[in-house]
Parts: structure tokens; C-alpha cells; sequence
């Protein structure tokens, strides 16, 4: 995000998670097999980690 012509990234730190990265994590967690992966009060970033981490589990999973 941009503050004042300046990239603050604390503002992804505290930021709420956007809905489409709840929908997206929900599906994920069930496919992985893994529901507490989701919460609905994530942070941005924090939502964005656990995508990132189920997509690369899934990934690994369907590779055998």
C-alpha cells in the first residue's frame, strides 16, 4: 500500500485478510484436508502465507 507516496508494509501486517483471499484459503484448507488452516479474522499477509504454504502442500501431494 502506498502512504503519503511511500510503500508502508505494516499496513499488510494489520490489514484484514480481502474476501477473496477467505474464499480462496477456505478451499484450500478443505482440499488439503486441513480446516484450521482457515479463520476469518486473518491478516492480509498472514492469509497470504497459508495460500502460498497449502498451494505448495497440495502441489507436492498431486506430484505423486
Amino acid at each position: 500500500m502506498q502512504v503519503q507516496g511511500r510503500y508502508d508494509a505494516s499496513v499488510f501486517l494489520t490489514e484484514q485478510m480481502t474476501r477473496t483471499q477467505g474464499m480462496r484459503l477456505k478451499r484450500l484448507s478443505e482440499e488439503a484436508y486441513q480446516p484450521a488452516q482457515y479463520a476469518r479474522d486473518l491478516s492480509f499477509s498472514e492469509a497470504a502465507r497459508r495460500i502460498q504454504v497449502l498451494e505448495a502442500e497440495i502441489d507436492l501431494a498431486n506430484s505423486f
